[in-house]
């Protein structure tokens, strides 16, 4: 057994019954808080990962290589009490403290340069079930394509979760993550039962928190604030627990939705060259007005799910990916009719280039929304907004003549991805995510390698994105059409005032009425404000 083995089979055994042992600590009157004073402590402690070690070039970075940090160390934890330590030690050096898990975060949160103590969680990935409570956990760095294997092979299961499957679980669930089968079963937060926090208390001592969505629970603010709040405003998440609500059963495959037994995929593209401008404004709004008329919760149609993306003219198409529910009605004519429904009045023809039904699991692990289980190496900007209804015609003008300039970056796409279903069953103020009446969500993002270029590329999508909203400040101001942003596809752009000349602040733009909840959950359980960021939630 060499070293490093050793550490990571100490780091599990050293647990109670595979969950770290939970006190309460003196002073901070919580139920399950495990204290970071020395009496619960592990017999490994976290992998200390400084500039001169050989792993530290890859741990200071995660997907967008725009950003790379210089912290003074990373620590790579493996329990639930090596965070709470390795939070104590660096609130007591006065260092800042920054998270990772999977290393999808749009912006510098992590890799800003004032912190110093990257908490590296990859490593605490573990998917189990825990009998107690009747629910499944699903560590913080365990990667969506991990969890979805693990429900699924273990228990025929799964979390209505992202299509990118190497996203870290510690951002994409608290963040009010979603995904194909959110139609059906709405976001994965609607089946988050309970989540395990490392907090810091105003006297500065470290504790972890287990803080559930019972009503009688004390600490289900908490939760609540893990249910879309994002991430980095609360402490360090080492565990998700979930079930779906009112399920009455002991029977852990009765306690997550069950995935379609199979998936009908298809794929498809249309030439730029033969979209004219009208062309292209009616196949938006085809798409869009099919999503107008099958989003209710209660429509026949939540298993359908797609994303059309409209790529720069450098790149040639605009591309197509469709899934359906294939254990379910009939799902050839279902997308027979989507596809007609699209080109209805659409003068260039739609090229089918793949259709055919897989297996669920090896339609969602290799998919045509991602591209399947591959690292992202590239630099990029982003942005998102939600729709309520088809952009309007004027938009869709600016839409057109954006993606048909001189830029000459075929790396430059929009996503429209369908939304709505069971995600619009549950009340706006239910959960943090308060966008519970969109249909689409949409996705701005550019991709490039050159840093040379950053400049070049991120103000073609600043540019492009303060176009489309220019009636609203160049923001997407909730509205009859548009429904605000997503925080998971961060963009510090929205607390800009050059960007953002609306009178919204960017946290209206995130979380709408629900950003006061939001405060008070970081007054009661970040008082000194050790968790921050660009677009942090501010006491």
């Amino acid at each position: 057994m060499n070293s490093v083995t050793r550490r990571r089979f100490l780091a599990r055994t050293a647990t109670i019954g595979g969950a770290a042992a939970t006190l309460t600590l003196p002073g901070f009157g919580l139920a399950g808080a495990a204290p970071a004073d020395g009496t619960a402590t592990t017999a490994a402690a976290a992998d200390l990962v400084v500039p001169a070690d050989n792993r530290y070039p890859d741990l200071v970075r995660g997907a967008n290589q725009r950003f790379v940090g210089a912290p003074d160390n990373v620590r790579v934890v493996r329990t639930t009490q090596q965070v709470v330590d390795v939070v104590q030690q660096a609130v007591t050096a006065g260092k800042r403290i920054a998270v990772r898990s999977g290393g999808h975060c749009y912006e510098n949160f992590v890799a800003d340069p004032a912190v110093k103590v990257v908490i590296d969680t990859s490593e605490m990935n573990a998917v189990t079930f825990d009998a107690t409570r009747r629910a499944f956990v699903i560590e913080a760095g365990s990667t969506l394509g991990n969890a979805y294997r693990s429900l699924f092979k273990g228990w025929g299961v799964t979390v209505p979760g992202g299509s990118c499957p190497t996203v870290g679980a510690g951002g994409h669930i608290l963040g009010g993550g979603y995904g194909p089968l959110s139609r059906l079963h709405g976001l994965i937060v609607d089946h988050l039962y309970a989540v395990e926090v490392v907090v810091v208390d105003a006297t500065g001592k470290a504790c972890a928190v287990v803080a559930t969505r019972e009503t009688s629970d004390p600490n289900r603010d908490l939760w609540w604030g893990h249910t879309g709040g994002g991430g980095g405003n609360f402490g360090v998440v080492t565990r998700y627990f979930l079930r779906t609500p009112g399920i009455d059963s002991t029977d852990p495959t009765q306690l997550l939705p069950k995935p379609p037994t199979s998936l009908l995929v298809c794929q498809g593209t249309w030439a730029w060259s033969d979209l004219t401008e009208q062309s292209f404004s009616t196949l938006m709004r085809n798409y869009a007005g099919w999503y107008e008329r099958n989003s209710a919760p209660d429509s026949p149609n939540l298993g359908l799910y797609s994303q059309i993306k409209p790529f720069h003219k450098a790149a040639g198409i605009v591309g197509l990916a469709v899934q359906v529910d294939a254990s379910a009605g009939n799902p050839d004519a279902l997308l027979d009719s989507f596809l007609a429904t699209l080109n209805n009045g659409v003068s260039a023809p739609l090229r089918v280039s793949e259709r055919r039904q897989l297996p669920w699991l090896h339609a969602s692990l290799w998919n045509g929304f991602t591209g399947g289980d591959s690292p992202v190496t590239q630099r990029f900007k982003a942005k998102s907004s939600y729709l309520r209804r088809s952009f309007t015609d004027a938009q869709l003008s600016t839409i057109y003549r954006r993606l048909n300039d001189d830029y000459t970056n075929p790396g430059t796409l929009l996503f429209l991805s369908g939304f709505g279903g069971k995600i619009n069953s549950v009340a706006a103020s239910a959960t943090a995510t308060a966008q519970r009446s969109s249909i689409l969500k949409v996705h701005y993002a550019n991709f490039w390698t050159d840093p040379a270029e950053d400049a070049r590329h991120i103000d073609w999508l600043r540019t492009t994105y303060q176009q489309i909203f220019a009636a609203s400040g160049g923001v997407p101001a909730p509205d009859v059409v548009n429904d605000g942003a997503f925080i998971n596809y961060a963009d510090a752009d929205l607390a800009d005032p050059v960007w953002n000349t609306s009178s919204l602040a960017w946290h209206d733009l995130y979380y709408k009425g629900n950003y006061p909840a939001l405060q008070s959950v970081k007054r009661r359980w970040d008082p000194l404000n050790i968790f921050h960021h660009a677009l942090s939630v501010t006491a």
